[in-house]
């Protein structure tokens, strides 16, 4: 069972589940169980997707925002048909392979440097990890992360505007700084939405699933660039 049957459900969260969603223990097991293969998935298709659009990057890069609009696309029908069986599926994969398909400029870009190759293999070493070891700890401990909603929030509303200033400043040293930032902020994302699934705070698996994933993806993101200009600089 591993992540899934944790002493810290049955301890802290039985009481406050079944007030607040009405789930028992069964319940949130499978609840739990789902939301992770359903993660797992959706890593596979976005590793499909990226290996589709590091074969067409130039493409993916020309049209690169309007992929992106395709996405909040993909992602605002997901959340609407996500008590629709099979169409809620189709659209979380569609979603995930669209962020792999989007990524492919990045990691086309980090290739193309000397040890491209080790610099992407090491994020995603990296963030593997990290996702793993943040979600047993947010699992086992006593805190309670699940109330950094708010400050989280708005540390990541600060983040995509400093993304968007820096689109037209062009800076190494403002866009390392974002990374970094961005590396600590969805780490901590890691540990209020597993701490939010455990506690049944998701209504379908499909959200809390969604939710793990874009904290996976835009950790490796964040990592992928912090060791990518390092890399840059070494040639």
């Amino acid at each position: 069972m591993g992540l899934y049957d944790r002493n810290y459900i049955q301890q802290n969260t039985h009481e406050e589940v079944r007030e607040h969603t009405g789930m028992d223990q069964s319940t949130l097991g499978l609840f739990i169980k789902q939301t992770y293969q359903l993660f797992a998935a959706s890593l596979l298709a976005a590793s499909a997707g990226a290996y589709v659009g590091i074969g067409m990057a130039k493409t993916v890069s020309s049209w690169y925002w309007g992929f992106v609009i395709l996405e909040f696309v993909f992602l605002f029908g997901l959340y609407a048909a996500k008590r629709k069986p099979g169409l809620n599926i189709a659209l979380l994969f569609g979603f995930t392979f669209l962020t792999g398909l989007t990524l492919a400029p990045l990691l086309s870009s980090i290739l193309g440097i000397a040890g491209g190759a080790n610099i992407v293999a090491n994020a995603f070493i990296l963030t593997t990890v990290a996702f793993g070891g943040l979600s047993v700890f947010a699992m086992n401990t006593k805190r309670d992360f699940s109330g950094m909603g708010k400050i989280l929030f708005v540390t990541l509303i600060v983040i995509v505007v400093a993304g968007l200033m820096n689109i037209f400043f062009h800076s190494p040293i403002l866009q390392l700084a974002i990374a970094s930032i961005s590396s600590i902020l969805f780490s901590a994302f890691i540990l209020y939405d597993t701490q939010n699934i455990i506690k049944g705070a998701y209504e379908t698996p499909i959200e809390a699933a969604i939710a793990l994933y874009l904290d996976f993806l835009n950790l490796f993101v964040s990592l992928l660039q912090i060791l990518g200009i390092f890399g840059s600089k070494e040639e």
